[in-house]
């Protein structure tokens, strides 16, 4: 999937590199979308408050309103184009950069409500050395008059975001297709909340057993939400991970060991109210292993007594095929946990220095890529946590426990590139209460 911020710097690059070719009423004169036909008198387009700040994500609709002066005896009815000084660059594979819904808006004009009015989002370059085409919105053709008042809601997703801050080309024309009003409006398209299925949340046990739910807002500033109680008896288990990444609409599975060694698993609902199926049993044994992980794909990997790691593949069959030796030395690290939205395991060993394994893919071995060095000073921390992600970057991120019960939010990199102390930002106290944390 094309990153957001990979958009909006290829799209600031063509726009940059591109010839302005609009502006105030005289320039869309001039412009291709004015050659039909030109009145001789042409009115003023003015947008009401300003620039207006568009959040892309699920903050919810908008609303622009602007109002266009027509000159005396204009002959109706009269159409609009509205256009964004900008173009799309296409994304990974020859994709379009935005989704196809990005932007769903209804129109009004003069309080006379026209519904749903259509987007045009075409991506650069449709046909190689056509000129680009600009996205634009589809107004309702309404009858003249002395001024017209349109008001048009926006409400867009989060891949919105790489429209950056273009102004808005308007252009009315009359009957015979001339210009009678023109002008520019202002738009700032910035990176909202992303949609729950993109937000991470943690669960936490409390000493007496009871599993707690916590799931992200989008804010780092207020990264969780109340935490909600998803149930009792969780105290039977001696280890509880999650296998798929945990996000905050209700989806991530996890595996759960009793204190008789047998492995069970919950699937994910995808309904925050009730994040967990009933349990299955997958199998006895496992009290051989000193540490699990999940691997973000339904995936696991289980540290025995000796330090050697094995990975167990998701099969549809069974839940977990025979298992694979990935290897030894695998002892050097006091905490292992699951490395948020990717593929790979973080683990942190016996003086305080973060690793990151990201893992291969479904090939038979080795599981891992070479090790990457996160940091050091993470044995200040009594527990870690790998999570998709809580603010607004599309990067996984992690929290962590210190010995007071404060938790710190770490904001992921492309590498985890994370240096404590230094990007960490304060979730709150009290977290002591909890004996696990994922």
């Amino acid at each position: 999937m094309t990153r957001v911020r990979t958009a909006v710097v290829a799209a600031a690059l063509v726009a940059a590199l591109a010839p302005v070719t609009f502006g105030g009423p005289a320039a869309f004169a001039a412009s291709p979308a004015a050659t039909a036909g030109t009145a001789a008198e042409v009115g003023s387009v003015v947008q009401e408050g300003g620039r207006l700040t568009v959040p892309a994500g699920e903050e919810g609709p908008v609303t622009l309103r602007f109002t266009a002066t027509l000159p005396a005896g204009v002959q109706g009815p009269v159409t609009a184009s509205f256009q964004l000084d900008t173009w799309l660059v296409e994304g990974e594979a020859g994709s379009s950069p935005v989704s196809e819904d990005v932007i769903r808006s209804t129109c009004s004009v003069n309080g006379v409500s026209y519904g749903a009015c259509a987007w045009d989002m075409p991506y650069f370059p449709p046909v190689l050395n056509d000129p680009p085409v600009r996205p634009s919105l589809r107004l309702p053709e309404v009858p003249a008059a002395d001024t017209l008042t349109y008001t048009v809601t926006l409400d867009a997703d989060r891949t919105a975001a790489v429209l950056g801050h273009p102004r808005v080309l308007v252009d009315l024309r009359d009957s015979r297709g001339a210009t009678v009003a023109a002008g520019t409006l202002g738009l700032d398209f910035v990176v909202g909340t992303p949609p729950a299925a993109k937000r991470g949340a943690v669960h936490a046990r409390d000493k007496d057993g009871v599993l707690w739910r916590y799931e992200g807002t989008g804010d780092v500033s207020r990264p969780f939400a109340t935490r909600k109680r998803v149930g009792g008896g969780w105290n039977a288990y001696t280890a509880v991970v999650p296998i798929t990444t945990a996000t905050a609409d209700g989806r991530g599975d996890l595996v759960a060991r009793d204190k008789a060694g047998v492995l069970w698993y919950y699937e994910g609902t995808g309904k925050p109210s009730a994040p967990f199926a009933p349990r299955q049993r997958v199998g006895g044994g496992w009290n051989a292993y000193t540490a699990l992980v999940g691997v973000g794909d339904g995936g696991l990997v289980a540290r025995d007594r000796d330090g050697v790691l094995w990975r167990y593949e998701r099969r549809y069959d069974v839940p977990y095929g025979p298992r694979q030796r990935v290897g030894g030395g695998w002892n050097t690290y006091t905490a292992l946990t699951m490395s948020g939205a990717y593929d790979g395991v973080l683990g942190r060993d016996k003086d305080g220095v973060l690793w990151k394994y990201d893992r291969r893919g479904p090939v038979p071995s080795p599981p891992f890529k070479q090790r990457l060095r996160v940091g050091g000073g993470w044995n200040t921390y009594t527990a870690i946590a790998g999570t998709a992600e809580l603010g607004r970057d599309e990067y996984p991120d992690l929290v962590a426990r210190d010995g007071a019960g404060k938790l710190w939010l770490y904001q992921g990199t492309l590498t985890y590139s994370l240096v404590p102390g230094s990007a960490r930002t304060l979730v709150g106290g009290g977290w002591n209460t909890y004996d696990l944390i994922f």
